[in-house]
């Protein structure tokens, strides 16, 4: 959008003094003449910039010119608060100071009001949301953080990792980081991580190899058909897609999905709880029933 071409000239301007047209239309992927165009467009909504010729000369700004609202109309600009609003849900520590910023441009908006996300969970407790903030910092400073993981089956070690990627997939959080105990690629569940601490040791971002853009697909699938009670099928539509989920004659319900072959299909099968029976696989259904079993004996 051209917009988003003007806001990035604009930006890159304001950070250094002089850049040449050739470099803007490589950046920007146009033609010189469409950045030509461009500085016309800026110079015609009210931005002081300025094309000068010869040796050193390029496209430049005003001297003390900040951003205003001569770029953005009133919905982009709405648009724009949204955005930083959810960034300030993330822990990112300068959004309140930019909505306040870039609202004073848009008075009377209240775009940013309708708004806020938490994605550390009811309940949650204060170190939790300091440990993401920490593994934050971390990924955007490239230094090494320490901390314990709790594995699945409720081990417990230390790890000194470089932070690359932190992906939020299937309600909960993950870490993608470069492990120097295993020296290699690991990911990380976010719940899992105790006692982050940020160390003074920097390094350079490696190259991380392709993720498939969900976490669940970084262990393999198992495809399980449930049938559930009516009662929990407000579970089944958050969780699953619609095609998953079919109505039975008697009035219940048959999930058919592919769900990550881990700790996680038994969580969700058990949280069920009475209202939901495996039918498939059966050493799914096997150690449902075992687990259930050994909750049983408890009792």
């Amino acid at each position: 959008m051209r917009i988003n071409r003007l806001l990035g000239i604009v930006t890159l301007l304001l950070n250094r003094e002089t850049v040449s047209a050739k470099e803007l239309a490589r950046r920007f992927e146009v033609s010189t003449r469409t950045i030509y165009r461009d500085i016309e467009a800026l110079s015609s909504s009210g931005v002081p910039v300025y094309a000068s010729r010869g040796n050193g000369g390029g496209i430049s700004l005003l001297e003390g010119y900040t951003l205003n609202k001569a770029l953005l109309s009133k919905d982009e600009g709405e648009s724009l608060l949204v955005a930083i609003e959810a960034m300030g849900a993330t822990s990112y520590p300068e959004a309140d100071a930019l909505v306040e910023k870039i609202g004073a441009l848009f008075k009377g908006s209240q775009a940013h009001d309708w708004i806020e996300v938490d994605f550390e969970g009811w309940g949650s407790k204060a170190n939790e949301q300091d440990r993401f903030q920490k593994i934050r910092d971390a990924i955007i400073s490239g230094k090494v953080i320490s901390f314990d993981y709790v594995n699945g089956s409720g081990g417990r070690s230390s790890r000194f990792v470089e932070p690359m990627k932190l992906i939020f997939n299937a309600s909960t959080w993950y870490l993608i980081a470069y492990c120097l105990k295993r020296g290699s690629q690991r990911m990380f569940r976010l719940s899992r991580i105790k006692n982050v601490q940020t160390t003074g040791q920097g390094f350079e971002k490696r190259e991380m190899p392709e993720y498939e853009g969900q976490a669940a697909r970084h262990n393999p699938l198992v495809d399980v058909e449930l049938r559930c009670e009516v009662s929990v099928l407000n579970r089944l539509y958050d969780t699953f897609d619609e095609e998953c989920i079919s109505r039975n004659d008697d009035g219940s319900y048959r999930l058919a999905a592919a769900i990550p072959d881990d700790e996680w299909v038994y969580e969700f099968i058990l949280s069920l709880g009475g209202s939901a029976e495996v039918l498939a696989p059966e050493r799914v259904r096997a150690e449902i029933k075992a687990r259930a079993e050994g909750i049983l004996g408890k009792y």
